[in-house]
């Protein structure tokens, strides 16, 4: 497997589980936390919530600050646009196959026109 594969393995991964997506989407909407405010957010214990930290971080979709004893945790989007540059492909299919569709409606009689 080559190294591009790998790191989009990672990625999906990371984003294949519900709680890491709620804890990125906590770190959009509401910024830059610390381990607790993540962990006040879930019924888990909180080595269970690092866990999940720990896979986001590998993924490269968050990042990691100490501040005295506290860990603060911050959204790293980049890595989404792999994503993104890996789904436009298929929203092109997608768009392309609407808009065919749309073509051929528009070529039918309509039922109102008898």
């Amino acid at each position: 497997m080559t190294t591009i594969g790998a790191h989009e393995d990672r990625l999906f991964a990371a984003l294949a589980n519900t709680t890491r997506r709620e804890v990125l989407r906590l770190l959009r909407d509401d910024g830059p936390q610390p381990v607790q405010a993540l962990a006040d957010h879930f019924d888990m214990r909180r080595p269970s919530l690092s866990e999940h930290l720990k896979v986001l971080r590998e993924a490269g979709l968050v990042s990691e600050e100490r501040a005295g004893r506290q860990r603060i945790y911050r959204l790293e989007a980049a890595p989404l646009a792999d994503v993104q540059d890996w789904l436009h492909p298929y929203e092109r299919f997608w768009r392309d196959r609407l808009k065919g569709l749309g073509d051929l409606l528009d070529r039918m009689p309509d039922d109102d026109e008898t």
